[in-house]
């Protein structure tokens, strides 16, 4: 019980910048850890060939379904959590971690089925005839990815119970370790290193559910040895629909809004192929460079949320808002260094990945167009994080919709008949603009609706 008293005191009562950089500083290092992977992992499949990478590339959809899935489950499991330490209901948080782990087994059955029997489908349906290679490269890759991807869904519920419990450093040293052993697997499973046999694009699929195995026990076994708030056993368990109802009541938006990304990604890949190969390449680029920016800020908001939860439970406005404006500012650092790059070293980044004259020519003016939205995205992201802590995730869901499918992908359809590929890549900041203005009401009637009677 006194080490309850000790985090609950913490989750209430210490300085909000202090707590903040506390509880979100290690998810921001591991998410750094996590980017750099995804960056890494896009090189060396760029070395196989341009193909390769496109391969990659258009898998992204199903493998963003994937997160979204584990990702938005994982909010709705920790936004409960912590609410339940804010409310002392113990009893309450051990259910909620059960049962978020049955959901979490049931979505990963789901997954490896869809995995044996959509990824064909789904190239095809993206790259048409004509492109064999393309198409025989990522079926190969993404159908490991998705077969194998118990390790991802273990990952996730076990790093968002501690997450919830305020135990970031733990989910740091696990994402982390995951992530190493990927970059230290891929370039010898790839291109057969010490002794291995030489893979290709498999060894990058096979690197990546190793990593996520690795880091889905870790997680577990910090839970089971360290964590003192939330105890895991399936002795007497028992389904109760009125919690897994209030994990996808909280959780539901957020993989909604997450999925609509796969929808959108799905939609510019259609766009881009219908135009070039190479394009839709840059694309795939694009979004492996921004994860270096976003990563780190979707670290802090898994800092956030269980404070915000945390603090909404124990009716704190005025803590609330002090850790909002300190979530604010570190996020738009990290976005204005997203600026930066993208405006000043395109053709530096794009050379990471091998890119062909063709490639540079499509992807320098592609990223300094793309640059403008990070000025804006800081504020819908951090905004949505409190949507989804005060159990209005619903508003984050709305922001989604506007932003990708609303306004991103039309726009994005319109001026790539207007203007072709000069003009499509401005379908990111007017989308960006759109969000702003969404997210300022839901910001609005969240602080009417939620918080007007708190102290």
């Amino acid at each position: 019980m006194e080490q309850n008293t000790v985090r609950e005191n913490k989750m209430g009562v210490m300085q909000e910048g202090k707590l903040l950089l506390n509880m979100s500083l290690p998810m921001m290092v591991s998410m750094l850890v996590q980017a750099m992977y995804n960056i890494v992992d896009s090189i060396f499949v760029s070395k196989i060939s341009e193909d390769a990478l496109t391969a990659v590339s258009l898998a992204f959809p199903l493998q963003s379904l994937m997160i979204a899935v584990g990702a938005g489950t994982g909010v709705g499991v920790n936004a409960l959590i912590s609410r339940g330490l804010g409310e002392k209901r113990r009893d309450h948080v051990d259910a909620v971690a059960a049962n978020g782990i049955f959901v979490y087994a049931l979505s990963y059955i789901v997954v490896a089925i869809l995995g044996f029997s959509v990824v064909k489908p789904f190239y095809n349906m993206q790259i048409g005839s004509g492109q064999e290679n393309i198409m025989e490269l990522g079926v190969e890759y993404l159908s490991i990815a998705m077969i194998f991807s118990f390790g991802l869904f273990a990952q996730f519920v076990f790093e968002r119970i501690l997450q919830a419990t305020g135990r970031t450093f733990f989910t740091m040293i696990s994402q982390m370790t995951g992530a190493v052993i990927n970059i230290i697997m891929d370039p010898i499973l790839i291109f057969g290193l010490l002794g291995f046999p030489k893979l290709g694009i498999a060894g990058a699929a096979i690197a990546t559910v190793m990593g996520q195995i690795i880091a889905s026990i870790i997680a577990c076994v910090y839970n089971l040895k360290k964590n003192t708030d939330v105890t895991i056993s399936f002795k007497g368990f028992r389904l109760e629909g009125r919690i897994i109802k209030e994990i996808y009541i909280i959780g539901l938006p957020s993989i909604i809004m997450e999925s609509i990304g796969s929808v959108m990604t799905t939609g510019m890949n259609l766009i881009l192929m219908g135009i070039s190969s190479t394009a839709a390449a840059v694309f795939g680029v694009y979004f492996k460079l921004q994860s270096f920016f976003f990563m780190p800020v979707f670290g802090l908001n898994n800092g956030l949320i269980p404070i915000l939860s945390y603090n909404y439970g124990a009716r704190n406005k005025k803590r609330m808002i002090n850790t909002l404006k300190y979530g604010y500012m570190i996020a738009f650092l990290f976005m204005l260094v997203g600026f930066a790059a993208f405006m000043l070293i395109p053709d530096k980044l794009l050379l990471l990945f091998e890119a062909s004259e063709t490639m540079l020519a499509i992807g320098v003016p592609a990223l300094r167009t793309i640059a403008f939205h990070f000025l804006i995205a800081w504020f819908c992201i951090v905004s949505g994080t409190l949507f989804q802590a005060v159990g209005n995730a619903v508003y984050s869901m709305y922001v989604s919709v506007a932003r990708q499918l609303v306004v991103l992908l039309p726009v994005a359809y319109v001026l790539a008949k207007i203007g072709g590929l000069s003009l499509i890549w401005w379908c990111f900041p007017i989308a960006e603009l759109m969000s702003l203005l969404i997210s300022v009401v839901c910001l609005k009637a969240t602080a009417k609706k939620k918080l007007a009677d708190f102290d």
